[in-house]
C-alpha cells in the first residue's frame, strides 16, 4: 500500500497518534493504524483477531468521525466485536475499557490540539494488572508499522457492531469517590471550551446541591469560544471573568478531549495541575490513610510536602501518564497527578478521569469551609518558574553543561536532569519531539528564584 511509504512519522508521538486532517492524517492511514493495532492487540494479547473485542468512540472534531469509519470497517473486516459508544469524553472511554473488560479501546480524537487536526489514542486490557488499563504509544505503534505487509493475511469473517450506553453505570464510578452528603451547596463555574466533558457534566451536577454556571457547554468541532489548551495563554480568562460576574466559589477549565481539569479559586485565580491536585489529594489521603500518592518530578516540592503532611506516601515519577500509571501499579498508589492536569485513579482502572478530580475537589473545599484562595495559599509553600522552553542546536551538548555544572548537587537523571539543593531545585529535560529543552525551577524566596533562572539560562547556548 503507497500510504506506508509516505506517512509522516511526526505523528506518531509519545503517547497517542496527532496530525493535520487530511494532510498528514487521513482515513487511508488510520486504515494502516486500525491494522497495525489489530497486529498489536493480536500479539499482546495471545489471542486471534478474530476473537477481540473493542469499545470505540469519538470526539467532536471534523476530522474524527471519518477517522473512526475507517478503523470500524477494518475491524468488522476482520472478524471483530465492537461496542460503540458513539460521541464521548476520554474519560468515558478509559472507564468504559476498564469497566467492561474489552480487549481495546479506539478513540477517535486528537486531544487538546486545535481544530484542524485528527488522531487516534489506543488503550488496551493489561495481563499483569488486571484491574488496569495500558495504552500504547504512537512512537511503538509506529514500529509494529513499519514491519507490516499490508493487508493482513488474518482471516476475514465478518464482525459485529453495537450501540453502547454507559452512563449510569459512569456516574456510579464517579460517585463512588466521594460522600455527595460532605459537598456543600457551592455555586460553579465550570467552562468545557465546547469540548466533550459539556455532554455529562450536567448529569453529574444534577446530582450535587452545587449550582453549576456552565460555559461553552456544547460540543463544537470548531472551540470558537477559546484555545482546546487550557494552559494556552489567555485560556482561562473568561471562566476567571465570569467566577467573578456570579460571585461563585470556585470554578474549572478542561481541556477539549475532556481529561485534563484546572482549578480557579474565587477570586480568578488559575492553579497548574500540581496545585490543582492537592485539594483533591486531602480527600484521598483522609479516605485512604497513609497510601501513596504519585507526582511526577516538574511539579512544585509543595506536592511532596503537603502529602507528607497529610500522612501519606509521596512517589516521585518522571513526566508523562503512562510513567505515573506505571508507578501507581508498581509502588501502590491510589492516585497520580501532573503539572499538566492529568488526574488518574488506581480505583478508575489507574487511567484519568478529570470528573472523579471535580468532585474530589468540591468535597475538600466543602468539608475545609474557608474560601478556596486562602486553602490555596496555604499550599503554596515555594516560588516556581513557568516551564521554560528553548530550542538549541545540540541536545546533548547543553545537558552536558548543565551536568558538569551542577553535578555535586544533581539528584538523579530519571527524566532529564533534577539538580536540588537546600534552597532551590530545578530539572532540565530534553523534548520528546522537538529540538528543545524543558526548564523547571523552584526557590524558596522570589529573589532567589529569578537569580537561579538567569544562573541556569545563562549556561546554555539558546538557538536564535
Amino acid at each position: 500500500m503507497p500510504y506506508k511509504e509516505n506517512l509522516d512519522a511526526s505523528i506518531f508521538k509519545a503517547y497517542d497518534i496527532r496530525g493535520i486532517y487530511p494532510s498528514q492524517i487521513n482515513e487511508q492511514i488510520a486504515n494502516l493504524i486500525a491494522q497495525t493495532y489489530l497486529k498489536f492487540l493480536s500479539d499482546k494479547l495471545s489471542k486471534p483477531i478474530k476473537d477481540l473485542k473493542l469499545v470505540v468512540c469519538r470526539d467532536v472534531r471534523k476530522s474524527s468521525g471519518p477517522i473512526l469509519d475507517e478503523a470500524i470497517k477494518v475491524f468488522l473486516d476482520y472478524g471483530v466485536t465492537i461496542d460503540n459508544l458513539g460521541m464521548v469524553s476520554i474519560n468515558d472511554y478509559y472507564f468504559a475499557v476498564g469497566r467492561y473488560g474489552y480487549d481495546g479501546g479506539f478513540l477517535a480524537t486528537a486531544s487538546h490540539n486545535p481544530p484542524q487536526y485528527g488522531g487516534v489514542k489506543m488503550a488496551y486490557k493489561n495481563l499483569d494488572y488486571p484491574d488496569s488499563i495500558d495504552f500504547i504509544s504512537g512512537k511503538e505503534l509506529y514500529k509494529i508499522l513499519q514491519d507490516l505487509d499490508f493487508p493482513l493475511n488474518d482471516e476475514k469473517v465478518a464482525g459485529k457492531i453495537s450501540d453502547k450506553n454507559i452512563e449510569v453505570d459512569h456516574l456510579e464510578q464517579i460517585f463512588s469517590f466521594v460522600d455527595t452528603k460532605k459537598i456543600k451547596p457551592l455555586k460553579v463555574v465550570v467552562d468545557t471550551g465546547n469540548g466533550m466533558n459539556g455532554l455529562l457534566l450536567p448529569k453529574i451536577f444534577d446530582k450535587l446541591p452545587c449550582e453549576l454556571i456552565h460555559i461553552f457547554p456544547e460540543p463544537d468541532e470548531d472551540f470558537p469560544n477559546r484555545p482546546p489548551n487550557p494552559l494556552t495563554e489567555g485560556a482561562p480568562d473568561k471562566v476567571a471573568a465570569k467566577i467573578k460576574e456570579t460571585e461563585a466559589d470556585l470554578g474549572f477549565i478542561c481541556d477539549v478531549d475532556g481529561d485534563r481539569i484546572n482549578f480557579l479559586d474565587e477570586q480568578g485565580n488559575f492553579y497548574k495541575g500540581d496545585m490543582t491536585m492537592l485539594p483533591m489529594v486531602k480527600s484521598m489521603l483522609d479516605r485512604n490513610p497513609g497510601a501513596g500518592i504519585v507526582y511526577n518530578l516538574i511539579c512544585s516540592h509543595s506536592v511532596k510536602d503537603m502529602i507528607k503532611e497529610w500522612g501519606g506516601v509521596a512517589i516521585r515519577s518522571e513526566v508523562g501518564y503512562m510513567n505515573l500509571a506505571r508507578h501507581m501499579r508498581e509502588q501502590n498508589g491510589v492516585m497520580s497527578g501532573e503539572v499538566s492536569a492529568h488526574f488518574a485513579f488506581k480505583k478508575n482502572y489507574y487511567a484519568d478521569n478529570a470528573f472523579i478530580a471535580l468532585v474530589l475537589i468540591l468535597e475538600a473545599i466543602s468539608q475545609d469551609g474557608r474560601p478556596a484562595s486562602e486553602i490555596m495559599k496555604g499550599y503554596n509553600l515555594y516560588h516556581k518558574s513557568e516551564e521554560m522552553n528553548f530550542t538549541v542546536d545540540n541536545i546533548d551538548l547543553e545537558l552536558d553543561k548543565i551536568r558538569d555544572n551542577y553535578r555535586k548537587d544533581i539528584l538523579d537523571e530519571i527524566d532529564g536532569i533534577t539538580v536540588e539543593t537546600k534552597d532551590w531545585w530545578f530539572n532540565v529535560r530534553p523534548s520528546n519531539t522537538e529540538p528543545l529543552l524543558r526548564i523547571t525551577i523552584e526557590a524558596k524566596t522570589a529573589e532567589l528564584l529569578q537569580e537561579k533562572i538567569t544562573e541556569v539560562i545563562g549556561l546554555i547556548d539558546i538557538k536564535e
